[in-house]
């Protein structure tokens, strides 16, 4: 929402940066150490400065300058042999605090707990950030791999169950302007990339309350999600069950999966 002017003179009043040249220069110092940590997305474990300089666009000695006070602050580690930089351990803190505070991760744990329990597939819960999912809370019931064990992975709308199930509660207008917006790649041969193709499908999770997507997203898993919606109407996120495509027909596990999903979802809610 806008600020108004008498919001902004309050806040500069109340202590808060004015709007000078100082405080500009400040707020791109920020954004210039954000960007330092974000060039570790979808990267190797480790960068040097150049490597850093060069996904960042930052000249070296300014990489330089924000890697030693990330490294000093706990938020990058240098490895003292081969000089190259890695996230610190202090990511993790904000990671763990997030989580804790989160009123819908709070409210879902106990619930994915007993689902979890009763399928005997994994089960996550994911937060709707923008025009992706991201994975808060993952429980398996299997040995999997390593990525699916982890919080903080990305997923996309378009081609993901928790995708088309958080799509399917938007107006249909604006579920197909994300669709058109965002790049749809073809993740494995089965993912759908035409607009018309995947907006069929959210129709089919709007009328059914839940979405079902098998091998699109990772290759021979099979998931069934639905959205989380809060009062206002507005999705907030989704519950997915996954399995192996290997093991389940699409038909099967919607049969068997569906009442436990929607009874999840209604017991979310009600806690």
């Amino acid at each position: 929402m806008p600020q108004t002017r008498a919001a902004l003179s309050s806040r500069t009043e109340a202590g808060s940066e004015p709007d000078t040249a100082e405080g500009v220069q400040s707020v791109k110092s920020i954004r210039k150490a954000f960007a330092v940590l974000e060039a570790f997305r979808d990267r190797p474990r480790s960068l040097s400065l150049s490597e850093l300089a060069l996904a960042t666009g930052l000249d070296k000695s300014a990489v330089q300058r924000f890697t030693r006070s990330l490294r000093e602050l706990g938020y990058l580690q240098q490895d003292p042999a081969t000089r190259r930089y890695a996230l610190g351990c202090r990511v993790l803190d904000l990671s763990f605090n997030f989580l804790q505070a989160h009123p819908l991760v709070e409210r879902a744990s106990p619930v994915l707990v007993d689902l979890r329990r009763a399928v005997r597939e994994r089960v996550d819960l994911s937060l709707f950030d923008g025009d992706s999912l991201v994975y808060a809370l993952r429980m398996q019931a299997k040995r999997e791999s390593f990525a699916a064990a982890l919080v903080g992975r990305r997923m996309p709308l378009f081609c993901s169950a928790g995708g088309r199930a958080v799509l399917a509660r938007l107006d249909p207008i604006q579920a197909r302007h994300m669709i058109e917006r965002l790049p749809r790649p073809a993740y494995t041969p089965t993912t759908l990339t035409d607009p018309d193709a995947i907006m069929a499908k959210v129709a089919e999770a709007r009328q059914r309350g839940h979405a079902l997507q098998s091998g699109e997203w990772r290759p021979s898993e099979i998931v069934m999600a639905a959205a989380l919606v809060g009062a206002d109407g507005v999705p907030q996120g989704a519950v997915h069950i996954a399995g192996s495509a290997r093991d389940w027909t699409p038909e099967r596990f919607e049969a068997e999966m569906a009442p436990q999903l929607v009874a999840a979802i209604a017991d979310i809610r009600l806690v």
